[in-house]
Formats: structure tokens, C-alpha cells, sequence
């Protein structure tokens, strides 16, 4: 299965954020969208960071609730992995283990065109093997 197939099932849409927004801002998305990270856009929506829920946890406890009033730019992080829609689910796993992150903007010529998670990756994964459960126990029945 291939991250195409994940964003045809749960969409394509993405919650992202400018730069220059509040991590007061960022924090109140994240909640009321009960979502764990939003892409930072630039321009033509042109990915510039990610920030997530540990990002402004990280901000607060180093700064102080003042944190909350400083911009999405100063802890975004800016140097962001990325997977493709033809990324394999099992390469996007590994990608995810390896570097230790929990959510992958999907970009397409530069652009953003939506994102996984590590739940998305989970879940496509469990129905891969039940798939491959049903598929056995039909042939050794059949």
C-alpha cells in the first residue's frame, strides 16, 4: 500500500499555520481540531516547518508561559521530513521510526498535498494484515 491510497481514504486536507501566528494561536488549533501538529505554509503554500503539540510544550517549559506570545517561527521545526504520495506504507514506518516523528506533510512538486501520521500509518498497516489474515484462512479453507 502506498500514501496515495491513506489520503484517499482520510482526505486530503491539512490544517497549516504562517509563520508569524502565536504559539497561543497554534496552541488553540491543535485543540480544537484535536490534531497533534500543524504545517507551517509560506507562500503558494510551500512547506516552511512543522510544528507540533511537543514544539510549543518545548517553548513553554525553556521560556515560560510568555512562550504562548512568541511566533509559530521561533519553535517550528524548520527542517522538516517529507514523504511523497508513492511512498510505500512500510518506507513511510521506517522514515517515521528512524527520525523520530510523528507526522509527515505529503508534498507533491513542491507543494503541499496533505499529510500522514503515525496513526494513519498504523491503521492502513493493521488492515494490510487482516487483509493477508482473511486471504490465508480462505485458501486453506477453500
Amino acid at each position: 500500500m502506498h500514501v496515495r491510497a491513506i489520503l484517499e481514504e482520510k482526505g486530503r486536507n491539512v490544517l497549516t499555520i504562517k509563520p508569524d501566528a502565536t504559539l497561543q494561536d497554534a496552541a488553540r488549533v491543535l485543540q480544537e481540531n484535536r490534531i497533534g501538529a500543524l504545517v507551517v505554509v509560506g507562500l503558494n503554500e510551500q512547506i516552511k516547518g512543522i510544528l507540533s503539540e511537543r514544539d510549543i510544550v518545548s517553548a513553554v517549559a525553556r521560556h515560560g508561559a510568555g512562550a504562548l506570545a512568541t511566533t509559530v517561527s521561533s519553535a517550528m521545526t524548520a527542517n522538516v521530513h517529507r514523504c511523497t504520495e508513492d511512498m510505500t506504507v512500510d518506507g513511510v514506518m521506517s522514515l517515521m521510526s528512524e527520525k523520530r516523528c510523528r507526522h509527515l506533510p505529503v508534498e507533491t512538486n513542491g507543494r503541499l498535498a496533505g499529510m500522514v501520521s503515525i496513526g494513519d500509518v498504523v491503521k492502513s498497516r493493521i488492515r494490510e494484515i487482516e487483509f493477508e489474515a482473511r486471504e490465508i484462512k480462505a485458501y486453506i479453507a477453500g
